[in-house]
C-alpha cells in the first residue's frame, strides 16, 4: 500500500484539458460572486450617511437600546422604557448592538442595514446557482442589488432590511433541505428559524412566503412522504419557538415591570400581532391606525393592478412582469419531470414567494406603503435568473428562442412605460431600454439561424446576451443610482427620481409632513406648503398639514410624515434646555406622539415620553398616570407642537393631557418651541 511518503503517490498528476477548464470556470466564478458582493456593498455603503438617522422613530428606538438593555430587549422608544414601537424588535437588537459598540450615529445605524443587503444579495445567488449556474445566480443577485426599492431599504434603519435577509436565508436552506436526505430535517428547522426570527422583525408579514416553503419541500424533498411530513412539522416547530419565545415573555410579564406596547389599545403584544399588524393590514379595521389604503390614499385602490403603477410601480415593477412569466417557463419546462425534480421545486419555492406575497400586497386594505415591495425583490430576482438559464441553454429550440425574445419584448416596452412616467428625467433612457429589449429579441431570433463556427456563435451570443441584460437593468439600475445619489429619510421613503410616482402616483403629491399644532397649545390652524409639488394642509384639531422637505410625488425625502424637519428642526436652546434639566428626572420632556418625541431625543440625547405612542392614538398614559409623574417629579418638561394623530386626530388621552398641561402650566417659547415647565404649576 502506498503512503505519503511513496514518490510514485507524492508526484501529482498532470490535470488533462478538461480538469483545468473546470478548475478555471470555478475560479472564475468565485471572482465574480465576491465582485458582485463587493459592489453591491459599494453602492450600499456609499455616501450613506446623507440619509441621516433615516426613520426617526426607529432611530430613537436604537439610540435608546444603545444605551439601556432594558430598552434593547423591548424595542422602547426612550431609554426610561414608557412605551415600544409598534413592530416587534429584531431589527433594533442589531442596530442596538452595533451602536453599544461603535457608539450611536448614523453609521453605526445605517451600516448593518446595508451588510444585510449584501446577504440577501448572496443567499440569492447561493441559492439559484445550486440548481441552475453560476451567470444564472449572477444574475438572480443583480436583480435584487439593482431594484430600486432594494436599494432604498437596504440603506435605510426600516426592519425590512432584516426581514429580507431572513427569508432569503430560508429560502436557502429549504433548498438545502430539499437537496439532502440525511440532513433534510435540520435544514428545515434551521429555514423555521429564520422564519421565526423574521416574525420577530415585522410579525405577521414573515409568514406570506411559509405556503411556497413548506410545499416546495412535500412535494420535492428526497424523503419518504411520512418523513417529509414529519420534517415540515419540525420546521414549524423550530418556528414556533424562535418566533415565540420573546412573545411569551412579553406577554406574561406584568405590564408594571415593562414598557407599554406601542400600536396596542390595550397594552398587549398579542393584539398588536393579531390585530393592527395582522388582520388589520388585511381588512383595514385598525384600531387607532394612521389610516389604511382607503383612508389617506396610500397605496391606491386595492386590486392586481397596485404593484404596477401609481407609487408602487417605479419601485419594484420593473421585472414583475418578466418574473411572472418565468413562473410559467419554469413550470412548463419541468413538465412531466420525477417529483423531486429540481426545476419545478424552484418555481414552487420562489413562484410562491411571488404570488403569495404579491396578491396580499395587492389587496390588502389597510395600511401598506411602497417600501413594502423590497420583500418581492428576492422572488423576482430569483426567477428571472433561473428561467433565464433554462430558455438561454436551449434557445437552439424555436418555442423557447420565441419565449425569450417575447419576454425581452415585454420588459422592454414596460421599462419605457414606467420611465415615460419622469418623461423629463433623461428622456433618452427610456429609448435605449425599448431599442435594446427588440435588438435583443431580434439577435435572439436569428442569431441561431446563421450557420456560425462555434467562436463566432458564442461571440454572437455574448452580444445578444448584453442587449437583453441593458434593455433589462438599464430602468432599475437608474433609478437606483439616482436613490443613492438622493438623501432619504422620514416614515415613507421612495426610491428614484422626484416625480417618479408618490402619494397618488406619478406626478402625485409630496410626502406627509409636520402636524398641526395640538389644541391648547398654540393656534393649529395651517400645516403650510409642501417643499415640492404637495399641498397646504389643515392643522387644526391636529390634522396633519404637509410641510416638511419631502419632494413632491418622489422620495418622500428629508423630512416627511414623521418628523417635518426632523432633528433639524430641534433648535440648540432647546437642546441645551433639555440636557441641562433632565438630571434627576425619569424623563427630560414628553411630547404628544413620536413625531414630537424622537428628534428631540435624538438631538438631546435625553429621554422624551412619547405620549400616545406613534402617532398619538394609544392610550398611554391615561391623564391620571400622567398626573401621577408629574407629582412623582419624573418629567421636567412638556414640548409643545408635537403633533396630531393621523386619520381622525389624537385619541381623547392625548387631547386630556395636552389641556391639562396648558391649563395648569405657564407657556414659554424656547427657540421657536414652546414648553411648560411641569415643576411650575401656575395653579397651585
Amino acid at each position: 500500500m502506498a503512503t505519503i511518503s511513496d514518490p510514485v503517490e507524492a508526484t501529482p498528476r498532470r490535470a488533462g484539458p478538461r480538469a483545468i477548464a473546470t478548475s478555471y470556470t470555478i475560479g472564475r466564478d468565485k471572482v465574480l460572486y465576491g465582485g458582485l458582493l463587493a459592489l453591491t456593498a459599494i453602492a450600499y455603503l456609499w455616501g450613506l450617511s446623507k440619509n441621516g438617522y433615516a426613520n426617526e422613530y426607529y432611530a430613537a428606538a436604537v439610540q435608546a437600546g444603545s444605551t439601556s438593555w432594558k430598552a434593547w430587549f423591548f424595542g422602547s422608544l426612550d431609554a426610561s422604557s414608557f412605551i415600544t414601537v409598534d413592530k416587534t424588535p429584531a431589527a433594533l437588537w442589531v442596530m442596538g448592538l452595533s451602536g453599544r459598540i461603535f457608539g450611536f450615529n448614523v453609521w453605526s445605524m445605517l451600516v448593518p442595514e446595508a451588510l444585510m443587503g449584501v446577504a440577501s444579495v448572496g443567499f440569492v445567488y447561493v441559492s439559484v446557482r445550486r440548481w441552475f449556474s453560476a451567470n444564472a445566480g449572477m444574475l438572480a443577485g443583480a436583480i435584487l442589488a439593482l431594484t430600486p426599492v432594494a436599494v432604498l431599504m437596504f440603506r435605510f434603519n426600516n426592519p425590512d432590511a432584516l426581514l429580507v435577509m431572513l427569508l432569503c436565508a430560508g429560502a436557502w436552506a429549504v433548498t438545502r433541505a430539499i437537496d439532502s436526505e440525511k440532513h433534510a430535517a435540520r435544514w428545515m428547522m434551521l429555514a423555521g428559524a429564520f422564519v421565526g426570527f423574521g416574525f420577530l422583525t415585522k410579525m405577521l408579514q414573515a409568514f406570506l412566503i411559509l405556503p411556497a416553503f413548506g410545499l416546495a419541500y412535500l412535494i420535492a424533498g428526497k424523503p419518504a412522504l411520512g418523513k417529509r411530513i414529519v420534517h415540515s412539522v419540525l420546521a414549524l416547530v423550530s418556528l414556533i419557538v424562535s418566533a415565540g419565545w420573546w412573545i411569551a415573555i412579553v406577554e406574561l410579564m406584568p405590564a408594571s415591570a415593562r414598557p407599554y406596547i406601542g400600536g396596542s389599545q390595550n397594552n398587549s403584544i398579542l393584539e398588536l400581532t393579531l390585530g393592527y399588524n395582522g388582520l388589520g393590514r388585511l381588512n383595514g379595521n385598525e384600531t387607532g391606525s394612521v389610516g389604511g389604503g382607503g383612508g389617506m390614499g396610500w397605496g391606491g385602490a386595492a386590486g392586481l393592478q397596485r404593484l404596477f403603477g401609481g407609487e408602487f410601480g417605479s419601485q419594484i415593477a420593473w421585472l414583475l412582469p418578466a418574473a411572472l412569466l418565468a413562473t410559467i417557463v419554469l413550470i412548463v419546462a419541468a413538465g412531466k419531470a420525477a417529483r423531486t425534480d429540481k426545476t419545478r421545486a424552484f418555481a414552487v419555492l420562489w413562484g410562491g414567494w411571488l404570488l403569495g406575497t404579491g396578491l396580499t400586497f395587492s389587496y390588502m386594505q389597510g395600511i401598506i406603503h411602497s417600501y413594502y415591495m423590497v420583500a418581492l425583490a428576492p422572488a423576482i430576482g430569483a426567477l428571472v435568473g433561473a428561467a433565464m438559464s433554462v430558455l438561454w441553454r436551449r434557445r437552439s429550440e424555436w418555442l423557447p428562442r420565441a419565449t425569450l425574445a417575447g419576454g425581452a419584448l415585454l420588459t422592454g416596452g414596460w421599462g419605457f412605460a414606467l420611465l415615460n412616467a419622469t418623461p423629463t428625467w433623461h428622456p433618452w433612457l427610456r429609448w435605449v431600454v425599448l431599442l435594446t429589449g427588440v435588438l435583443g429579441a431580434g439577435a435572439v431570433m436569428i442569431l441561431p439561424e446563421l450557420k456560425l463556427n462555434r467562436t463566432a456563435a458564442r461571440r454572437a451570443g455574448v452580444f445578444a446576451g448584453v442587449l437583453l441584460a441593458v434593455s433589462a437593468l438599464t430602468g432599475p439600475a437608474a433609478y437606483s443610482v439616482s436613490t443613492i445619489n438622493s438623501a432619504h429619510a422620514g416614515a415613507l421613503p421612495s426610491a428614484g427620481p422626484s416625480g417618479a410616482g408618490g402619494m397618488g402616483g406619478p406626478g402625485g403629491g409630496g410626502g406627509m409632513g409636520r402636524m398641526g399644532t395640538p389644541p391648547g397649545l398654540g393656534n393649529g390652524t395651517t400645516g403650510g406648503p409642501a417643499t415640492g409639488d404637495g399641498t397646504t394642509g389643515n392643522g387644526t384639531n391636529g390634522v396633519p398639514g404637509t410641510t416638511g422637505t419631502g419632494r413632491g410625488g418622489g422620495n418622500g425625502g428629508v423630512g416627511g410624515f414623521l418628523g417635518g424637519g426632523g432633528i433639524s428642526g430641534v433648535s440648540s436652546e432647546l437642546i441645551t434646555l433639555l440636557q441641562n434639566g433632565a438630571k434627576g428626572y425619569t424623563w427630560a420632556a414628553a411630547s404628544v406622539t413620536a413625531n414630537g418625541a424622537a428628534p428631540l431625543q435624538i438631538a438631546s440625547g435625553e429621554p422624551v415620553m412619547a405620549i400616545g405612542g406613534f402617532n398619538g392614538t394609544d392610550p398611554a398614559p391615561s391623564l391620571a398616570e400622567f398626573k401621577e409623574l408629574v407629582a412623582q417629579g419624573k418629567i421636567h418638561y412638556f414640548i409643545g407642537g408635537g403633533g396630531g394623530g393621523m386619520g381622525g386626530g389624537r385619541s381623547g388621552t392625548s387631547s386630556e393631557i395636552a389641556t391639562w398641561v396648558a391649563e395648569n402650566f405657564q407657556a414659554q417659547t424656547v427657540g421657536s418651541t414652546t414648553v411648560y415647565d411641569l415643576t411650575t404649576s401656575t395653579t397651585s
